[in-house]
Parts: C-alpha cells; sequence; structure tokens
C-alpha cells in the first residue's frame, strides 16, 4: 500500500511509500522525456528538412499548448468517470503511451523520406502525424499526474508530487544524455542532414518499459481503495459539502480559494516561462554572454529545482503547503529583482549570476512540488482528473501568453525590462497566493525519532 497508517499511542503515523511512488512516477519520466526529445529535435526537423520559415515553425511548436488547454482538463475528467478494471487512469495511460509510441516513430521516417524525396504530400503526412501525436500525449498527462493523487491520501501529496517531479526531471536527464552521446558535434558537424530515428526508437523504448512498470507493479484499484477508506476516517478533510438539490459542491469559501490559487498559478508560470523562454537572448544582448554560457544559467536554475524536490516535499509537511509556496514565491521575486539590479550596476556576466539562478531554481521547487497537491486537496476524489486539469490549463495559458507579451516589451521597450516583468508577476502571485485560505493539508509534527521516519 501506499500509505501505511498505524496506531501509536493515540495517534498515527503516516509514511509515504516511496518504492511505490517510484513506481506511478515511471509515466511521468516517459512523458518529460518524451517532451524534452519533442521540444529539442522538431524545430531542428521543420526549419532544416523541410525548410519552414521560424514563425510558422514558431506557431507548430506553439500548438502543444493550445492543445492541452482543452485536451487536458477534458480527459482529465473523463478519466474520472472511467470504471474499467484497470482503474481509472491506467487505461489512458495504456493507449495513449501505445498511440504515442507508433506515432513519434513515424515521425523520423517521414522525415528521411521527405529528404530522399520531397513532396507535399509526404509534409502534409508530417504535419498531420504531428498533430495526431500531440492529441495521443494530451490523453494520458493528466490521468498520469493524477493516479498519484488518487493513490496518496491528501496530507503526503506535496512528497509524492516531488518525487514525480524528481522521476519527470530524470526523464529529461535521460533523453539528454541520449543525444549527447548519438549526436555529438565531431558527428554532425558536416552533415547535410541528420537521421534522428536512432534518438526516437530509444525514447519510445523508455516510454514503452516506463508503461509496463506502471502496468505491471502500480495496482490501482487496491491503491484506491485503500485511500477511500482512509478519508472516511477523516471526513474532516473532505472540503466537498451538498447543496439543497443533494449534489456535491464547494463551499463558496473553497471555491474562492481554488479561483485565487489557480490565478496564482498562471501569475508564477507568467514570470518563470517569461524569464526562461527569454533570458538566453537577453544574456547575448545585455551582457554580451555567448549562447553556452547563458543556457548554463538555465541549467543552473534546473539543477537547484531538481535538488530541492524532495526537500520541499518534507518542508511543507512541517510548516504546511501554502507557507513554503509563498517563500517560493518570494525567493522568485527577490532572484528577479537581484537580476534586474545587477544589470543595472553590473553590465558583463559575473558568477553572481550562477546564485542567482540556483535560487530561481530552489524556489521553483519550493511553489511547483506544492501547488498542484493544493488544488486536488480542494476537490472530492472522484474529480481529481477534472481538478489537475485545472491546473494544467492555468498553467499552459500562462505559458502561451508569457513569451509573446514579454517578446512585446523587448522589442518595442527594451530589453532592459525582463527581469522586472518577471518581477512584477512574481509579486502579484504572492498578493493572489495570500488569498488562498484551503487546501493545505496536515501539517504533520513529530518530534524526535518520529521525525526521521521521512528518511525510509
Amino acid at each position: 500500500m501506499l500509505v501505511n497508517v498505524t496506531g501509536v499511542q493515540g495517534g498515527s503515523i503516516m509514511k509515504l511509500d516511496v518504492k511505490k511512488t517510484v513506481q506511478m512516477g515511471f509515466g511521468f519520466l516517459s512523458i518529460c522525456a518524451f517532451w524534452q526529445m519533442y521540444n529539442a529535435l522538431i524545430p531542428l526537423i521543420l526549419t532544416g528538412t523541410f525548410h519552414l520559415k521560424e514563425t510558422i515553425s514558431g506557431v507548430i511548436m506553439a500548438m502543444d499548448n493550445v492543445l492541452a488547454l482543452f485536451l487536458l482538463p477534458m480527459f482529465g475528467a473523463i478519466s474520472d468517470k472511467c470504471k474499467s478494471k484497470l482503474g481509472k487512469r491506467r487505461p489512458f495511460i495504456l493507449y495513449g503511451t501505445i498511440a504515442a509510441v507508433i506515432l513519434m516513430i513515424l515521425l523520423p521516417i517521414v522525415d528521411n523520406s521527405y529528404y530522399a524525396n520531397p513532396t507535399v504530400g509526404k509534409e502534409a503526412l508530417f504535419i498531420g502525424i504531428l498533430g495526431a501525436l500531440l492529441v495521443a500525449m494530451g490523453t494520458y498527462r493528466s490521468p498520469a499526474v493524477a493516479l498519484m493523487a488518487d493513490c496518496t491520501i491528501k496530507p503526503l501529496r506535496s512528497r509524492a508530487n516531488a518525487i514525480i517531479n524528481l522521476m519527470g526531471a530524470i526523464g529529461g536527464i535521460i533523453y539528454l544524455g541520449v543525444a549527447a552521446v548519438l549526436y555529438p558535434a565531431s558527428r554532425t558537424k558536416s552533415l547535410e542532414h541528420i537521421n534522428y530515428l536512432p534518438v526516437f526508437l530509444i525514447v519510445a523504448g523508455i516510454m514503452l518499459i516506463s508503461l509496463c512498470i506502471v502496468m505491471v507493479t502500480v495496482d490501482e484499484i487496491a491503491l484506491t481503495k485503500a485511500v477511500e477508506n482512509y478519508e472516511l476516517l477523516h471526513p474532516e478533510e473532505n472540503f466537498v459539502v451538498e447543496d439543497e438539490g443533494g449534489n456535491e459542491v464547494l463551499p463558496d469559501d473553497v471555491k474562492r480559494s481554488l479561483v485565487f490559487l489557480l490565478i496564482s498559478v498562471s501569475l508564477w508560470f507568467i514570470a518563470y516561462n517569461g524569464m526562461e523562454t527569454w533570458f538566453t537572448t537577453y544574456a547575448v544582448q545585455m551582457w554580451d554572454m555567448a549562447v553556452g554560457a547563458a543556457s548554463f544559467c538555465l541549467l543552473v536554475a534546473t539543477a537547484g529545482a531538481i535538488v530541492f524536490f524532495v526537500p520541499s516535499g518534507m518542508l511543507a509537511s512541517k510548516i504546511g503547503r501554502k507557507k513554503t509556496i509563498l517563500l517560493g514565491v518570494f525567493i522568485l521575486a527577490a532572484s528577479f529583482f537581484g537580476g534586474f539590479v545587477f544589470t543595472l550596476i553590473h553590465p558583463s556576466f559575473s558568477p553572481f549570476l550562477y546564485v542567482l539562478f540556483a535560487c530561481v531554481g530552489i524556489g521553483w521547487a519550493f511553489i511547483n512540488v506544492n501547488s498542484m497537491p493544493m488544488v486536488v486537496e480542494m476537490c472530492k476524489g472522484s474529480d481529481i482528473g477534472k481538478f489537475t486539469g485545472y491546473y494544467y490549463t492555468f498553467s499552459m495559458a500562462a505559458q502561451i501568453v508569457t513569451p509573446i507579451v514579454a517578446g512585446w516589451l523587448l522589442s518595442h521597450v527594451g530589453y532592459i525590462t525582463l527581469f522586472p516583468y518577471a518581477t512584477v508577476f512574481a509579486v502579484l502571485a504572492f498578493i493572489t497566493m495570500l488569498m488562498v485560505k484551503h487546501g493545505d493539508g496536515n501539517v504533520e509534527v513529530k518530534k524526535g525519532l518520529e521525525a526521521f521516519e521521512d528518511l525510509d
């Protein structure tokens, strides 16, 4: 079982089954490995093989976020109502992964064929397969994340989500390692066309292995039943009430908290993703940095987030998710403001930037690990997929808008606006987050040897 609840002197010790959480996390690992590859290679194929202009390629690359606005909440809600013998979420993970693997392998095959003999039909076929692939991936992202929430009691979801995020980061790192081995500069520099089929096959293999682990090791129905039994014993953790017609609804104060939380999600994604999108360009223009050095700053931020994923979940279990998120947003805003001050007083690169971006990563870990569990904390168990979809809708909407808005400011006002832009939206997220009064979960207070049980 994912949760071990045993009585100790009238109390209880709640322990997260790390092994089972890791097994569930393979679903998210496969998703992140795919998207890391997709975002790295598809633009190269569109511009290199099909010779599409950057603007058209950018529109195609933005389609995954646009489709996600509709697909993620829709399939999250559909999975809530699924009554398969495999459970509510695993059928979507199973069929979505298989469909995605088949479609993604077709992409480099069509790419190679077009290079050998270009035709309009092959170009249209490639775009069509790409669209179908985005739909296939959209069918199971919300169910894959909702699986963790279904199988984890509410007080432990932050720590479980930390492990899920860590698994996702590992998926991205695996792809980067594979790409580095298969396509070093010494091997690709003189090539007119690169055959990407090997790396697509390897990522497809990673996805299928991850799928097998989830399907074989995770007994979704038994784990969900255990969580339902726990919640029956702890009705005080359920926000849902019945209206006059007997329908289950959220109380008005909980709805208000949910709205402010989702607005906060959009605001901090606007801040972080705007910086992430434009920082490399900013660093080249403002500090005369090389692209590689600027990219390393973002790598430091990613490393900082990875290192603090698990500690952020543990911190939330001690002080609460809301306080942990507020701390993260404060660190984020302070780091962005520090970048603005640095630009004013130091017009060139300094190693201090690595410290600054490590803080950005730490702040992002505090936010990212705890925000989704706060959203699903406010719903009943049968709506977890739908609420997971809400979270992704607001985060994806922000990621669609912020590159455009930040880019317009850089182009029409000046590059100096990037750090203030990110700072303002981080501060706004802090303010709206203060208005959130629900979704914190039970804070565990442990003393003495009990505090070490998290290390099991």
